[in-house]
Parts: structure tokens; sequence; C-alpha cells
């Protein structure tokens, strides 16, 4: 690749909520490539139902990558390498925290490959400080009223708490 032609990425997740290790990964993708396509999974298949609908988690992101003239945010509800496909996308990128990550993304990798060859899959180390951050725990803090500044952005806090906090009676 050269400098002028750093391609399309597409940065897929259910992002139910997004997280600040979220946000990272695609700020850390939007200084590699061009173009970056954030595709928010409107009904995710191996996770339970999700918290917020697609619209919502695809304005949270929106909302966080504002100011990144080379990010667009779109739901999509079909194979993600047709979904890569539909955006010009060379690339998928991914975050990886654990070993646990490695495992699911090794087998989606050579799956996503057999469909796709074209199409390469690029993963990302977490920063430090969002190795431990994962979606779910961030729903269970919010549950019994956990602080959630440092993991998610504020809107997004604000909004959970309401969803998710579990009467105190």
């Amino acid at each position: 690749m050269t400098d002028s032609n750093k391609g399309t990425a597409v940065c897929p997740g259910t992002y139910d909520p997004v997280t600040l290790g979220h946000v990272d990964i695609i700020k850390r993708t939007a200084q590699v490539f061009d173009s970056v396509i954030v595709g928010v999974v409107n009904q995710p298949v191996r996770k339970q139902k999700t918290v917020f609908p697609a619209a919502d988690r695809v304005e949270f992101i929106e909302h966080e990558v504002q100011d990144l003239a080379n990010v667009q945010v779109k739901p999509f509800d079909t194979l993600l390498v047709d979904f890569a496909r539909e955006h010009g996308a060379t690339a998928i990128v991914k975050g990886l925290r654990a070993i646990s990550d490695f495992e699911y993304e090794f087998e989606m990798n050579q799956l996503n490959r057999k469909m796709a060859p074209d199409i390469e899959s690029i993963y990302m180390f977490s920063s430090p400080q969002y190795t431990f951050l994962s979606s779910s725990g961030v729903k269970e803090l919010a549950m019994f009223g956990g602080d959630l500044s440092g993991l998610v952005p504020e809107r997004v806090a604000a909004r959970l708490e309401q969803a998710l906090r579990r009467s105190t009676h």
C-alpha cells in the first residue's frame, strides 16, 4: 500500500454498549486507513437481545467519532464479508484483549477468509487501560449501580444506568 491509498476498513461489532476501548480501536484504525466504516451488528447471533436498539448504538458511536471525517457508522444485518464488500473495504479491523478473544477471532478469521480471501483481517491489541474492559462487564456494573466513568462515554453511562439499574428496595 502506498501512503496515498490506504483503503477502507470495517470495524464491526455489536457495540452494546460502546466502550472507551471500542472508541480507542476505531480512532486508531482511522489513523491507519483512509476510510473507516464502523459496522454495528443489528441483531447479534451469538449474544442475547441487545440493551439498546441499533439506531441508538449507531448514534452513540457517531457522537464519539464526530471529529473524525474519515469515519462513518452504519448498522448491518448481513454476513460481515458481504457488508465489507458492499462498502469497498479491503480489511476488517478488530480489537483483541485476551486469549479468549483470540480463540473466537481465529475461528471467525478462518471462515471469513474462506468466503472472502481478498479481505484481510487485521487485529489491534487493546490499549493497556482497556484490556479488562468488555460490554458485558459494563452492563453488569450498571445493573448494580457501579461507577462507569472511564469505561464508557458519559452519554452511554447515563442511558445504561437508566436501562439496567436494579431497584434498591
